[in-house]
């Protein structure tokens, strides 16, 4: 429940509060014990390739269908044996030219011909397989392709194909890419139809004419199509980093809906999935011969084991040679993700228990300010919401120009609460965001501090009258922000930009 004094408190959803994904029930739940069961007999690992390879995992007696139905292609891997540490890039191509018209109408693609990859991502699996990371790579991302000169990251497929886009990758990411799996536009489509589709909540209005997706802030039921135009679009205020965020959280959404329906373990309709999808993607003659060894080692991953992050950014509007608008890394930081994910280093701690909140305490419970010490979480990765407290008309618009300015993300206009006489100003926040809402404390001199289980992974400014503006804030210098001095001490903080699959689906 929210807090029964606030009646504008929106959507709330994961750390970036950009789209987050809940999967609507289809079916009576089982017990929480069987649930557990089944994910552990279900292969799970990161990114849409899991949900196809959770597929194969189950379908073991289906090899030879498996094999005969997925199109190999040659990306210049080495190829990996199924045990051990690897890297599997993933790719999501916007390819039209075997589409009819009448799909590229429905898709809403346009008329061009051609082949563009629209999503690219990094699942790095751990040596013992019982952990996924995938990293999202923006597409805009302005660097080196090797033999090409300096572009946007996405030109690499369409200059030189899948063995170009595999050395680009590794190029800007000093990995090895041992297995490649391409996804096109209407295997998407057919993955969230062929699981019932799938419930988006967004907590910004979304109007893009281009995909012909218009939103208000709510939750909704998607079929593939939809869901194409909500993972696709950039007609929000981050353009390429919250399509990620929604991506990411897509992902996330499908792979728990695979994990927690019939689809995986009724015979039947597994066979109707694995027809309708695998003639869609396209992986390296490797990974297509040893499908089931891969899934035998990732059969106990669940969705609590599998994290996504994203590349560090130094400039989201750079300005290239060409003119262009590309997203520039934070070269250090960068450097330093990708080396603790070489080094086979998670980049969350463990899961805990989240409290349970309880019939006897229906007001938010009041905490000490979170505990003093530097601050860890930098402005630019804290989403918040702003609530007027007050009469003071226009103090809600006022405060929210304000945290823009300092760096916080605000994406929703202010609201107000109902209860318009607070006196100092509030933080409100979720479990696990006491380090994010001590920046926030600190940015709004005199603000109180409150714990409020009901608000997920959100976090909340109520406005009171002694609100006096905010402050910059200083942010203790930590790896993902300072130079690295060698491979060993370099570490980014992980908590700000990794969250496992578990987190980026929407609360209840």
């Amino acid at each position: 429940m929210r807090d029964p004094e606030d009646e504008d408190s929106g959507v709330h959803v994961g750390g970036d509060a950009y789209g987050g994904v809940r999967v609507a029930p289809r079916r009576d739940r089982r017990s929480a014990r069987g649930a557990r069961s089944r994910r552990r007999n279900l292969l799970a690992a990161g990114a849409l390739s899991v949900v196809v390879l959770a597929g194969s995992g189950a379908a073991w007696a289906l090899t030879d269908f498996t094999t005969r139905k997925i199109v190999p292609v040659d990306a210049g891997v080495p190829g990996a044996r199924s045990t051990g540490a690897m890297n599997i890039l993933l790719v999501g191509v916007d390819r039209r030219d075997d589409l009819t018209r009448k799909q590229q109408n429905q898709l809403k693609l346009g008329r061009e011909s051609g082949q563009r990859t629209d999503t690219m991502m990094v699942i790095h699996l751990s040596e013992d397989h019982r952990r996924a990371t995938v990293v999202s790579l923006p597409r805009d991302t302005w660097t080196t392709v090797p033999g090409k000169g300096e572009h946007k990251i996405n030109a690499a497929y369409q200059l030189g194909g899948p063995k170009l886009t595999v050395r680009t990758v590794q190029n800007a990411t000093g990995l090895t890419i041992h297995h490649y799996v391409e996804v096109n536009v209407l295997g998407f489509v057919n993955v969230v139809d062929a699981l019932g589709g799938v419930s988006v909540c967004t907590p910004v209005a979304i109007n893009d004419p281009k995909t012909a997706l218009a939103l208000q802030p709510g939750t909704y039921e998607l079929d593939g199509v939809k869901a194409l135009a909500y993972a696709r679009t950039r007609a929000t205020a981050r353009s390429d980093l919250d399509r990620i965020d929604r991506q990411q959280q897509v992902v996330s959404a499908l792979l728990s809906q695979a994990l927690s329906s019939d689809t995986l373990t009724d015979p039947g309709r597994l066979a109707g999935f694995l027809d309708t999808v695998l003639s869609t993607i396209r992986v390296d003659d490797a990974l297509r011969q040893d499908l089931l060894g891969l899934a035998e080692q990732l059969k106990d991953v669940s969705t609590d084991d599998v994290v996504f992050a994203k590349v560090p950014i130094a400039d989201a509007d750079h300005t290239t040679p060409t003119g262009e608008s590309a997203v520039l890394w934070d070269a250090a930081a960068a450097r330093a993700l990708f080396r603790r994910i070489a080094a086979d280093e998670p980049l969350t701690e463990p899961s805990k228990p989240a409290a349970r909140a309880t019939a006897a305490t229906p007001e938010p419970t009041p905490a000490a300010t979170p505990s003093a010490g530097a601050l860890t979480v930098p402005p630019s990765r804290i989403s918040l919401k702003v609530l007027n407290g007050t009469m003071i008309d226009g103090l809600g618009s006022r405060a929210r120009d304000a945290l823009l300015k300092a760096g916080f993300l605000v994406p929703q206009a202010a609201g107000n609460t109902r209860r318009r006489d607070y006196d100092a100003p509030v933080v409100r926040y979720g479990p696990g965001r006491e380090d994010s809402a001590r920046t926030v404390a600190a940015a709004l001199p005199g603000a109180e501090s409150r714990l409020v289980e009901e608000l997920g992974d959100g976090i909340e400014v109520i406005l009171g009258r002694k609100y006096s503006g905010v402050q910059e804030v200083t942010v203790a210098a930590t790896p993902s922000t300072a130079a690295p001095t060698t491979a060993s001490t370099a570490s980014p903080t992980a908590s700000p930009t990794a969250r496992t699959a578990t987190q980026n689906i929407c609360k209840k």
